[in-house]
């Protein structure tokens, strides 16, 4: 095995996601936030649509959105069922992270291929933002909660009706060991057909 290729398996298969608790609040260099949507755009795309865009928030735009979720949340919900703590961390959530990407899909004009194609290239672009970030020692956290899929997320960053918010990859500088995890066995998710 050549040495990319051991390198690809190490970055692959020790990908963790790191959460804004664990971020040690030392930024994240925007040249590094740069590569990962650089490696992003690389992501398979079928007729090269690239339906992906990337909404990037860091300093006083990281209040900018958590202000937008903490009023989102306040304005939807039923006075009987506020939760102030939730609230609360809509406020600061975002404020753990050094930037937070925005993930959206772009929907295609003429929607000639199926909505489910566009959604799967973006999250491979996704992975290879993940990977990126593993690559350089950095943490990030894919979370499709909060405001994701609220009509008014939409509204927020600009985007039409056909189009979709996927969900926010937070990145941040950490610190200690994150735990190794476990899959099961290929052979068990796996049908080979060699044979007529």
């Amino acid at each position: 095995m050549n040495s990319a290729t051991t390198t690809l398996n190490q970055l692959i298969r020790h990908r963790r996601s790191v959460k804004p608790g664990q971020y040690t609040g030392v930024p994240v260099s925007d040249d590094i936030i740069r590569q990962m949507l650089e490696n992003a755009r690389w992501a398979p795309t079928h007729a090269l649509t690239e339906p992906w865009h990337f909404y990037v928030f860091a300093g006083d735009g990281l209040k900018k959105l958590a202000d937008f979720q903490a009023t989102t949340y306040k304005k939807n919900t039923p006075p009987e069922e506020f939760n102030e703590l939730k609230y609360q961390k809509f406020l600061s959530g975002p404020l753990q992270a050094s930037h937070i990407i925005v993930v959206a899909m772009i929907r295609q004009v003429t929607q000639k291929l199926p909505v489910v194609e566009e959604i799967s290239a973006v999250a491979c672009a996704v992975q290879n933002i993940m990977l990126t970030a593993t690559a350089f020692g950095v943490g990030s956290y894919w979370s499709t909660g909060g405001m994701t899929h609220k009509p008014e997320m939409k509204t927020f960053l600009g985007l039409s009706e056909n189009d979709l918010c996927l969900g926010m990859v937070y990145v941040g500088n950490y610190t200690g060991e994150i735990t190794d995890s476990t899959r099961k066995h290929i052979e068990e998710k796996s049908t080979w057909f060699t044979e007529l």
